[in-house]
């Protein structure tokens, strides 16, 4: 990407590039405000036109062999892989992430295509055990998985790549076309990847791209065409999109504000040197980022005093640069609504034990690392989603308490706990309700496979390709008498 030029970036509509006709938007820096790109925006007859093409596409993909899908997914890697220079400056300037994560997107989305091609060649139904009641005897029986038609999938800005191919790529792999709708402020790494899934050689329509008014999607939330919508975003707007729509199949992946449990038997290093990795990479803007970590009253300053040390040596600045880890949030706004979340808990009696300030860096949207102690449940920035480069601290008693102030949020996405103790593990995993249980690890963990989703307000459905494929299609059951009846 020219950084002496902005670029301009057309819709992806039926295999080729197209304008809006609303008025482009302009893609800015969240770092310094300077302009990346310009961007078309659909209109209502572009939408029209993209559900159309990605209407066309079906039956061929459905038609498809399983070994067709998975050889053009390997060459939409292979092709990913080709611009990668201009992908990862996409991340690191119409997103602000800084470029050792860039890199990390970059890399896991390559797999995530490599996965899908995997699990393109196998996805099928189960053989039904028709002779396990009486009347099936004679018979037999067996499922078949096929696609649902089109897919709508809305994706967030903070993984504005890998995101995509999480609703891109399994909804090929199982025979689907997609429309996406990227995020307002970072729309130019899925253009790219829309443009890159038609010279890979996917029919016309398999992927559209349509960055659109909000007002607008509802055109898409109603159209009988479109036969399931998969969001990426917050809980907000997740649950407010699920009562708009019609008849489709619905699956949201919301937010979170993890929760952590260290226990007095913990490698405290190791969880220091992961939960604040976890709660500032990419400035705490991933909705299992840390969040809350609660850490057994006996080790509580030892934990506390890693923590603050480690935080204070992680470098916050320019997103271009290889050894920042905590670039800017989103927009000046988001970095004026977090100050508020910590200023609102100063003033309820919380501790800043390290950080708290924004830094006088580009147009202020850096925020430095920051650890809150003496903190409650009832603090914003306890209670919701900060997505910020904060995380906080409680001492509690042991694992009973713990698992009660990690149930007791609206949200349910992923949990930590850090323990040697097997029966503590034991009861963490029964008792939590998230999503996801990690163990030994921070609850930012997620490898691009397995089963990924919330629940409470954290979400319905799960991601991960293979469950994705699976929320994507709808089984068709089929069974053969073995012996037909003659004639008499």
């Amino acid at each position: 990407m020219n950084k002496h030029t902005a670029p301009h970036f057309y819709l992806w509509i039926h295999g080729e590039g197209r304008d809006g006709n609303v008025q482009a938007a302009e893609i800015k820096s969240p770092f310094d405000g300077s302009l990346v790109g310009t961007v078309s925006m659909a209109g209502r007859r572009q939408i029209r036109d993209a559900i159309r093409s990605s209407r066309s596409a079906c039956q061929t993909l459905k038609a498809m062999s399983r070994f067709q899908r998975a050889e053009l997914l390997l060459r939409m890697r292979d092709s990913l892989r080709d611009i990668r220079a201009e992908l990862v400056d996409a991340l690191i300037l119409e997103g602000g992430k800084p470029r050792m994560f860039a890199e990390q997107e970059f890399a896991r989305t390559l797999a995530t295509f490599s996965w899908a091609a995997e699990e393109a060649r196998r996805f099928c139904g189960e053989q039904v055990a028709m002779d396990g009641m009486e009347r099936g005897i004679g018979y037999e029986g067996y499922t078949r998985r096929e696609p649902l038609g089109v897919i709508f999938g809305i994706t967030p800005f903070n993984f504005p790549l890998n995101l995509v191919a999480h609703k891109v790529a399994p909804a090929l792999a199982s025979g689907n076309a997609i429309i996406i709708k990227p995020a307002t402020n970072t729309p130019i790494a899925a253009l790219l990847m829309a443009r890159v899934a038609s010279a890979a050689g996917w029919p016309d329509g398999s992927v559209n791209v349509l960055p659109m008014r909000h007002r607008d999607v509802p055109l898409l939330l109603t159209d009988e065409a479109v036969r399931m919508v998969s969001f990426t975003g917050s809980p907000d707007v997740g649950w407010k999109l699920k009562h708009a729509v019609d008849k489709q199949r619905v699956t949201l992946e919301l937010g979170g504000n993890s929760g952590s449990y260290v226990d007095c038997d913990a490698d405290l290093a190791w969880a220091a040197e992961r939960l604040v990795l976890g709660g500032f990479a990419q400035a705490g803007q991933s909705c299992i980022a840390v969040q809350r970590i609660y850490a057994h009253h006996q080790i509580f300053e030892s934990l506390l005093e890693m923590i603050v040390a480690q935080a204070k040596s992680t470098r916050a600045g320019n997103p271009r640069d290889a050894d920042v880890i905590v670039g800017p949030v989103i927009s000046p706004e988001a970095a004026e609504r977090i100050m508020a979340v910590i200023e609102e808990a100063v003033a309820d009696g919380a501790r800043i034990a390290c950080g708290g300030h924004r830094l006088a860096l580009g147009i202020g949207s850096v925020i430095e690392p920051t650890v809150l102690t003496d903190v409650h449940e009832g603090m914003l920035v306890c209670s919701k989603e900060i997505f910020a480069p904060v995380i906080t601290l409680q001492p509690v008693d042991g694992i009973d308490e713990a698992i009660e102030r990690i149930n007791a949020s609206p949200f349910g996405l992923q949990a930590a706990v850090f323990s040697r103790h097997l029966p503590t593990v034991q009861t963490a995993i029964e008792r939590i309700e998230t999503g996801g249980v990690i163990i030994n690890d921070f609850p930012t963990f997620r490898v691009d496979h397995m089963p990924y989703g919330g629940s409470k307000d954290s979400g319905l459905g799960r991601e991960g390709i293979r469950s994705a494929m699976m929320e994507m299609s709808e089984p068709k059951m089929i069974a053969i008498r073995l012996e037909p009846r003659t004639q008499a």
